[in-house]
């Protein structure tokens, strides 16, 4: 009896393994217009065009005696290229259970606001929205305290607690706080961030379940500054140094409204409307648009290409420097759950320059495999900057076995 108590015992406490393999292939096809295929047709190989592979990605993940980890084991091969193999630590963080409060200390995954194509109030892990595979993002170094009621919890976080004052983006260090109320079939929500250099900003949401078809969300987020990239003033003709430098953007506002409605049948209709005041502004894109076309012109006049063609490759630079490459987006999704299979179908639209980006995608789960694949188009008008993207579609196949 003893021996079996102790086995059980044992058994109890033994961490918890599992893990999952996905093989993935992208299909790119480079985009024949914007500022990189104009570098590329000056000057090969002065800029990387973006490349079909093939990708082996491996999950592991234990947790036990208050311990999660999470570790990724990749393997990347484009065409033409040699393997490239990278590992990362998404989560390792100890957690102690203390009833009403919870501790914890380590690299952490905490995803915060309530949109699904963006969320302003995302203000520490700062994932990526609208990827075409859906992967366990990289957590940050932080101490989280959190605390539970009924219908009440707070969170108090410190993020990247060791990181230099002048650190950029998500890793900036920073003090983020979070309250939720329940009141009914709504859930409130306030958010506050005080970044070593950016200031602070404050933020609030709100989803409601309005009928057992038909959910509402909206947030809004206040900051005293963003982190940015933007072109060094009074910047013409060809440069001999990187005219994009770092900066911060004041008093910026971000604002989310959408709802979704579910059926009985499980199609759900997605909707949503954002404003990003960290994207560049229309006055932005018009210069960066005529700065194009006056470096396109240089080489027919006789400047030398490789000069021309990398000051162009300079300019796709300004296609990462926000979460969103426009401050006005429309979103919507259409998707139906239906016996394992889960096809789906996206717009992301700019209403400024009528650019879009649509995408296809099936899933098929089972038990234990799990097979996905779709397409993304970009496309618009000739000057929408979706339309610019290195990009010009991209489909995808992935095969994910868990254990």
């Amino acid at each position: 009896m003893l021996a079996v108590c102790c086995a059980a015992q044992a058994q109890d406490t033994a961490p918890l393994v599992s893990g999952q393999v996905r093989l993935q292939w992208d299909d790119v096809h480079a985009n024949t217009a914007g500022p990189l295929a104009a570098s590329h047709a000056l000057q090969s190989g002065i800029a990387d065009l973006p490349a079909s592979g093939a990708t082996v990605q491996t999950e592991l993940r234990a947790s036990g005696q208050g311990i999660t980890a999470v570790v990724t084991l990749q393997q990347l091969r484009n065409e033409g290229q040699a393997t490239h193999s990278q590992a990362w630590v998404n989560e390792l963080v100890a957690s102690y259970d203390a009833g009403a409060w919870q501790f914890s200390a380590g690299k952490k995954i905490v995803s915060w606001d309530v949109g699904y194509g963006y969320r302003p109030n995302d203000m520490v892990q700062q994932e990526v929205r609208r990827t075409l595979v859906s992967s366990t993002p990289e957590g940050r170094p932080m101490l989280l305290a959190e605390h539970f009621i009924t219908d009440t919890a707070w969170s108090l976080v410190w993020v990247n607690p060791t990181a230099l004052s002048d650190t950029l983006g998500a890793q900036e260090p920073a003090l983020a706080a979070r309250l939720y109320q329940r009141s009914g079939a709504a859930d409130w929500y306030g958010f506050a961030r005080i970044g070593a250099h950016t200031g602070t900003s404050l933020g609030a949401a709100l989803a409601w379940v309005a009928t057992n078809e038909l959910e509402l969300h909206s947030s809004l987020r206040y900051a005293e500054r963003v982190d940015s990239t933007v072109m060094r003033p009074a910047v013409s003709g060809l440069q001999a140094s990187n005219p994009w430098q770092s900066a911060s953007e004041p008093d910026v506002a971000q604002l989310l409204l959408g709802g979704t409605w579910t059926n009985a049948s499980q199609l759900s209709l997605l909707a949503e409307a954002w404003w990003d005041g960290s994207a560049p502004s229309d006055a932005q894109w018009q210069t960066w648009s005529a700065r194009n076309r006056q470096l396109s012109s240089l080489a027919g006049w006789g400047a030398p290409a490789a000069a021309v063609a990398g000051n162009l490759a300079w300019q796709a630079q300004a296609l990462g420097t926000a979460a969103n490459l426009q401050r006005r987006n429309l979103y919507l999704r259409l998707s139906w759950d239906h016996e394992g299979w889960q096809p789906s179908l996206d717009l992301l639209y700019h209403p400024l320059d009528g650019g879009r980006m649509l995408t296809a995608a099936l899933l098929w789960k089972g038990d234990r495999v799990q097979v996905q694949g779709g397409l993304r188009v970009y496309g618009g008008p000739a000057q929408a900057v979706l339309a610019q993207l290195p990009s010009s579609r991209q489909a995808y196949l992935a095969l994910t076995w868990a254990f």
